[in-house]
């Protein structure tokens, strides 16, 4: 009998400590697996665009002529208008002819370019105010062209340098100050007396 009860008592024995055994294996937490946080891809600051201003476009102005050709010295004793001095003026009113060209078609390609037209009635004024200024300049110029052409047919034909009214000579100092003068300085300060007084 006493057997029994050892074996009842160890197997109870047994049993227990499977159970404590079981406990302790199931309370045994799993392993905590460590995941990697993935951060974000940080955010970039939006790039802004910088706008570049262009430089408000120049205006176009006729400039004095500026001829690089240098003024005339004669040699002494030269006689006046000699193939010398009609070579010089001739070079000096096509270097000049041909500036004046540039200029209107700077003034054509300007007039083109800037053909948009304003929605305010103030911007739109202003604009056709300074297409009419280079249009009135250029205007000035194309007769100015006119005269330059008959100036250089006046040297072809040895009328060149020679004043319209009395015929003397226009003198050199006036014709490199105006290479397009028809009239000597005291005829034409006589016109311009005349107009004056018409005028007035």
């Amino acid at each position: 009998m006493p057997k029994k009860a050892d074996t009842k008592k160890s197997t109870a024995k047994k049993t227990a400590e499977k159970k404590t055994t079981l406990k302790k294996t199931t309370v045994k937490k799993a392993p905590v697996k460590k995941t990697a946080v993935k951060k974000a891809p940080a955010k970039k600051a939006p790039v802004k665009k910088t706008t570049v201003k262009k430089a408000p476009a120049k205006k176009i102005t006729s400039k004095k002529r500026t001829t690089p050709i240098s003024s005339y010295k004669g040699r002494k004793g030269e006689k006046y208008m000699s193939a010398a001095m009609k070579k010089h003026f001739n070079a000096v009113l096509i270097e000049w002819r041909e500036h004046l060209r540039e200029e209107m078609q700077k003034t054509f390609d300007h007039l083109k370019n800037k053909g948009e037209s304003y929605a305010d009635p103030i911007d739109r004024a202003s604009q056709e105010e300074e297409f009419a200024f280079e249009l009135r300049t250029r205007d000035r110029e194309r007769k100015l062209i006119n005269k330059i052409a008959g100036s250089l047919e006046q040297i072809k034909q040895d009328d060149y340098g020679y004043c319209y009214a009395c015929g003397i000579e226009i003198g050199v100092k006036r014709l490199e100050a105006r290479p397009t003068a028809t009239h000597c300085i005291d005829c034409k300060t006589l016109d311009e007396i005349k107009e004056k007084q018409l005028g007035g």
